[in-house]
């Protein structure tokens, strides 16, 4: 099958597929005679494979780890399963970042009760560095958030 077939497929967008070509998740693809790829069944699966773990939040470096399991049929997965309780504690990891994020979140909407001019928003002034309470300062700061580790995403530490 031609890569649109292969996307229409596997519903992937075809630069997707060009990227984990490049990554070297899909491995490269016979041509035609007119240059055109042309994918297997094997592409086909091994795609929906990289999909469900893409689904899974996994990075590529992890889906890159599970693949060399697949390619080596005769190995041991512990590996794996080690693979899978790290992905397990960065989720958790996440959840409490979201968790916290949340609450300050929350804290932050507390400070705007009901409509009015945009220079008494409560909201705003604390975005804006100009918190009427200490506990809006702590809230709005930058250093804060950075301190606490967020970063937006499914970015993983490498192993």
């Amino acid at each position: 099958m031609k890569i649109g077939e292969l996307a229409s497929a596997t519903d992937t967008p075809i630069e997707t597929i060009r990227y984990y070509e490049r990554e070297g998740l899909l491995p490269a693809p016979s041509r035609s005679d007119g240059n055109y790829r042309i994918y297997r069944d094997t592409h086909a699966q091994r795609l929906a494979f990289i999909r469900r773990c893409r689904v899974l939040d996994m990075s590529l470096d992890e889906v890159r780890s599970l693949l060399r399991y697949i390619d080596a049929p005769g190995g041991d997965c512990t590996g794996v399963n080690q693979l899978l309780d790290e992905h397990i504690g960065h989720v958790e990891l996440r959840l409490a970042e979201l968790g916290r994020l949340q609450r300050e979140l929350r804290q932050l909407r507390a400070h705007c009760k009901r409509g009015g001019p945009p220079d008494s928003c409560g909201i705003l002034r604390t975005l804006r560095g100009e918190p009427h309470t200490a506990d809006a300062a702590k809230l709005a700061s930058p250093r804060r958030r950075q301190a606490a580790g967020h970063v937006p995403g499914a970015q993983h530490p490498r192993r």
